[in-house]
């Protein structure tokens, strides 16, 4: 009886990790089989024939061009909006605070409408940019600028938690002893978030190079010139052509699995560092 119970108890313990496995397969792992089996159904030829047409070139071409632009701007913008936000008091902190978590919570494709609104032929500015021969709407600007809507909360929200776990003790310090702002950004806070900010930026880079929705609307889904990857992908899979629709999702699903890949390890190699703050 003893023993009757001590393994109904093991079954009853290990149902929430059976479960928890079972979504995950289901969810992520079959989907996953799917695309690289579809991209290689008729063969190795066909599927390295689909990643090298012109198009498809263009559109990997354009992610990587997007996302070198987006993701450095919101390292930029992440970092400057962690930084006044753990170490100074101002008004309009709270503020700062709620429209970082915007994009969050906009559809992306509502984010990719105001653009048109802004910057479209008939919307607020866009007979002044015509009249100056600058197009941003249905052109790389206007995918940049969404991609870099959606994606600007990533590296602010990875940094915030762990700056403010840090205190401001260190650069006041630092600044004590002599130190200007700069140097005490440079020699004491990054130092102790650098493992941080890159997880953030992986983050905001496979966002960046996934996004669909709000790049959709702005782009115009001009082949070989405003197409991305994922539009591509939409594209080749409304004509019917499954196996390169396929190939191309392929694509975009390496990149992601070797962000995860790159995410996995910082967790492991740096996690309690990071929870801690105490990286340096």
């Amino acid at each position: 009886m003893k023993a009757l119970g001590v393994s109904s108890r093991s079954l009853v313990d290990a149902l929430p990790l059976l479960g928890a496995l079972s979504v995950v397969v289901v969810l992520l792992v079959m989907p996953l089989l799917v695309v690289f089996t579809e991209a290689l159904h008729e063969g190795l030829g066909e599927y390295f024939l689909a990643l090298r047409e012109p198009d498809a070139l263009a559109a990997l071409r354009l992610t990587l061009t997007v996302a070198a632009i987006a993701v450095p701007l919101n390292l930029v913008f992440g970092v400057a909006a962690a930084w006044a936000i753990t170490k100074f008091e101002f008004p309009g902190r709270q503020l700062l605070i709620s429209l970082i978590d915007l994009p969050l919570a906009v559809s992306p494709v509502i984010a990719g409408l105001i653009y048109v609104l802004l910057y479209g032929a008939h919307g607020w500015f866009g007979p002044w940019l015509a009249e100056r021969d600058i197009q941003i709407i249905f052109a790389v600007p206007g995918i940049v600028l969404a991609t870099v809507f959606v994606t600007f909360p990533y590296v602010a929200h990875e940094l915030i938690p762990l700056m403010q776990a840090q205190g401001r003790e260190a650069e006041e310090v630092a600044m004590s002893l002599g130190a200007s702002p700069w140097r005490s950004f440079f020699t004491v806070t990054l130092p102790n978030i650098r493992f941080a900010l890159l997880y953030g930026v992986l983050l905001c880079n496979a966002r960046a190079m996934g996004e669909f929705g709000a790049v959709s609307v702005v782009s115009g889904h001009i082949r070989g010139e405003t197409n991305t990857l994922p539009l591509h992908v939409e594209i080749l899979y409304n004509e019917y052509n499954f196996v390169a629709a396929f190939a191309v999702a392929s694509l975009l699903a390496l990149l992601a699995l070797i962000t995860l890949a790159l995410k996995s390890w910082l967790e492991w190699r740096h996690g309690d560092a990071l929870a801690s703050g105490s990286v340096r």
